[in-house]
């Protein structure tokens, strides 16, 4: 009897923690979005005044000042957030679509993307991205670093979704695939043996997910799966929430070759899947393809296959680290050779 008990309150315990998390976090949501609105109307009514009255720029100046003694301690109204809310009025005012996106996100993550996105359809990858995944702002400049919208969105992608999976699944494992991957996070700056690289990553699983996208769990590296008496082991296998099925992720430190695909194939058999699961798929990450080469090789491929690049770390190797002429050092060599021509 009291086993059931403890079950029990454990249950209603849960429940309530759960409860107490979705208020908190719609209640931030509503704060947030009354926020934004009152930036936008701020933004709006400073560019109404100055059209009016030709006001110029010290009219912002003077209206941070007046607010800051109105309501001191307040951080928001200072006088290059006054430009913000200014900017933020001029650039969505006609485009409805992505001011619904504006106001779902935080106001400095609003900032960052006004200020290094300057494409419609790239901004509005980044706000829905931060809105559905919650990316901080660090998480954020990392992504627009990386040209997330270009990998994901931009880049045409080499599967036979459409070919092995039903319309809806393969419109949404499109979405859930990326032509490249950046691996810098692993901190390899030139090729290294297929285990090293698979090592590092599972070192490293938090930053992978995050590159790999929303609703990836990770499940086991080296995971194995018998077939006659035989053991067979796939590098990476994760689950994914929305797509409902397991995603197999090979790795390979050279260039693409068609028997990757054929072995591919053969994993997805339904050696783990579930029975309510839906149809497993298989990305290979290869170093270097030739897409041709893909596209013919997956051509007879009867179970969904993708491939994609991978690039490693652009940063300087630790071994040239101080043995290249800092920016300072070459700036002066330049000068100084300039001052010798002359």
């Amino acid at each position: 009897m009291g086993d059931y008990v403890e079950q029990a309150y454990g249950e209603f315990l849960a429940g309530i923690k759960a409860s107490i998390r979705d208020a908190r976090l719609r209640a931030g949501r509503a704060i947030n979005r009354e926020l934004i609105a009152l930036y936008w109307r701020i933004g709006e009514e400073i560019v109404k005044r100055q059209e009016l009255h030709s006001w110029g720029k010290s009219v912002v100046e003077r209206l941070a000042a007046d607010l800051r003694l109105e309501f001191p301690g307040t951080s928001g109204f200072s006088t290059p957030n006054l430009w913000f809310m200014r900017q933020m009025f001029l650039e969505y005012r006609d485009d409805a679509n992505l001011l619904q996106l504006v106001r779902e996100i935080p106001w400095g993550q609003n900032i960052t993307i006004m200020t290094k996105i300057k494409e419609a359809s790239a901004r509005g990858y980044y706000l829905s991205k931060t809105a559905e995944l919650g990316w901080s702002r660090n998480v954020l400049l990392n992504q627009i670093k990386a040209q997330a919208y270009e990998r994901h969105a931009l880049a045409p992608k080499q599967h036979n979704f459409a070919a092995t999976l039903p319309e809806h699944l393969a419109a949404q494992a499109d979405e859930a695939m990326k032509d490249l991957y950046m691996l810098d996070f692993l901190g390899i700056a030139k090729p290294v043996v297929e285990r090293e690289m698979e090592r590092r990553m599972v070192e490293r699983i938090r930053d992978l997910l995050l590159e790999l996208g929303y609703g990836f769990s990770f499940i086991g590296n080296q995971y194995r799966v018998t077939l006659a008496q035989k053991e067979y082991f796939i590098d990476l296998l994760f689950y994914h929430r929305k797509l409902k099925c397991l995603v197999a992720i090979e790795l390979k430190s050279g260039e693409f070759k068609p028997e990757y695909a054929g072995k591919m194939n053969f994993y997805l058999d339904d050696f783990v899947r579930e029975a309510e699961e839906n149809p497993s798929i298989g990305i290979i990450l290869c170093a270097q393809r030739e897409r041709v080469e893909v596209e013919y090789s997956l051509r007879n491929i009867n179970r969904p296959v993708g491939v994609s690049e991978y690039t490693l770390t652009t940063e300087l190797p630790r071994e040239l680290a101080g043995k290249l002429p800092q920016a300072r050092e070459i700036e002066a060599g330049i000068l100084w050779e300039m001052a010798g021509e002359r």
